[in-house]
């Protein structure tokens, strides 16, 4: 008896450790299922100048979010160069890492800036971010590296 609940709680961890190896890291917006951008395709930003819905025939992994593309094209430059599209600051919105939050995204508030792609929370915080771009990416890049290992709740009660 005392041998099964060993192996039973040995087998609960390790399953427990392999789907929390699976979760998306901590330093990526991504949704209870891992899927980043709420599906969007991160090339397309670039390729299409526009926010494009993914699907889920087209996909690929990055920091264990999952990504979708709208083709095998855009999921196959991505798999070559993920950090080149896939959005700064975890694709959490870049305006309230300036102010040392992680807050969730709307795709469709986005901006490519010297060849980095940047989300907003909306388009509302967007217009407030495009009136100092270079002042927010720069503040937000100094503010990243202390933020990103926390959850937004625990920034919220620093």
């Amino acid at each position: 008896m005392l041998k099964k609940i060993i192996t039973t709680t040995a087998a609960t961890l390790a399953l427990g450790l392999s789907a929390a190896s699976f979760a998306a890291d901590i330093d990526m917006n991504a949704n209870g299922n891992d899927l980043a951008i709420s599906g969007y395709d991160p090339v397309a930003y670039f390729t299409q100048k526009a926010p494009t819905k993914g699907s889920d025939n087209f996909t690929a992994t990055y920091k264990n979010a999952i990504y979708q593309f709208s083709s095998a094209k855009n999921r196959d430059l991505f798999r070559a160069s993920p950090a080149k599209y896939a959005p700064q600051f975890g694709g959490f919105c870049a305006f309230g890492v300036t102010k040392g939050r992680k807050f969730d995204t709307d795709p469709t508030a986005w901006r490519v800036v010297d060849g980095k792609l940047y989300l907003n929370l909306n388009k509302d915080v967007q217009k407030v971010w495009l009136k100092d771009v270079p002042g927010y990416i720069t503040n937000a890049n100094q503010t990243w590296p202390t933020i990103k290992s926390f959850t937004d709740s625990a920034l919220e009660s620093f």
